[in-house]
């Protein structure tokens, strides 16, 4: 298997598998959490039928890649991004971010620039900052206590709530322990594997970012809800667009797997 060594203050390297499939204009796509590089099939088939370039890797800490004790942070996520980029000297890439993901693209761009990318696609965003201390969004009650199980009603194997939502909650339950055996970290900007995508404040990147972006989040997803994580971040990214889908969950990439690789594949040939 492939993988890519970075750099690790305290592991020394940290060894990222990843797939590098096809030519044409590089994608890098940047998986959700506890998800990895695999749950990208559907967006990845369509993209390399379009004849393109698709780059996938597994986040230090889930799936094939090494699950240091320790980096657990988008500061460092996005250094392994950078690696990635560099590494295989990827260059006007599109980089596609979901969910989790997303928070490495925004800090990527915020820290690093455009140099290396031309466009960046946020698929079911996180939200640009955590709430006050003590205070929970009355639309983000779950989701700031990291409670996923909750958050879907349903029971550890499903049964209630929306078949996508049975489906995300199912693989929360499962796939935490398959594929991902890092510690559970903080909730100080902290992401771990034990994390679901942190409480990172993304507010001094978002207006940094200086390539096209397009966001695409679902109406009905009740993981991160639309007022309050896509709309804002649209309004902080100059000449961002956002695109909402109707009836579509967090789980978008799968559950709307056609209407997000329509807006995917227009938007990377641009």
């Amino acid at each position: 298997m492939p993988f890519l060594p970075v750099r690790d203050e305290d592991s020394g390297v940290v060894n990222l598998y990843y797939e590098d499939h096809g030519s044409g204009r590089p994608v890098v796509l940047v998986h959700g959490w506890p998800l990895n590089g695999a749950s990208w099939e559907l967006q990845e088939a369509a993209l390399l039928a379009a004849g393109h370039r698709v780059v996938t890797y597994d986040r230090r800490g889930f799936g094939a890649s090494d699950k240091p004790s320790s980096g657990y942070d988008y500061d460092t996520f996005a250094a392994d991004l950078n690696v990635v980029l560099e590494t295989l000297d990827l260059r006007d890439a599109v980089l596609v971010g979901f969910s989790m993901g997303s928070g490495e693209v925004t800090r990527y761009l915020g820290s690093y620039g455009p140099g290396r990318v031309a466009r960046a696609v946020l698929l079911g965003a996180l939200p640009p900052f955590p709430p006050e201390a003590g205070a929970v969004r009355a639309d983000l009650p779950v989701f700031v206590a990291g409670h996923l199980a909750d958050l879907y009603d349903v029971d550890v194997l499903g049964g209630g709530g929306p078949v996508s939502d049975r489906v995300v909650a199912y693989s929360w339950n499962v796939g935490v322990a398959a594929s991902a055996s890092g510690p559970a970290v903080g909730r100080t900007g902290s992401a771990g594997p034990g994390d679901p995508g942190g409480l990172a404040d993304f507010r001094t990147d978002l207006p940094r970012i200086r390539v096209p972006v397009l966001i695409v989040h679902g109406d009905a997803d009740r993981a991160l809800p639309l007022r309050s994580t896509a709309v804002p971040v649209a309004e902080a990214i100059a000449g961002s667009r956002l695109v909402v889908l109707e009836g579509a969950p967090h789980g978008l990439i799968w559950t709307h797997a056609a209407e997000v690789n329509r807006e995917l594949l227009a938007f990377a040939g641009e």
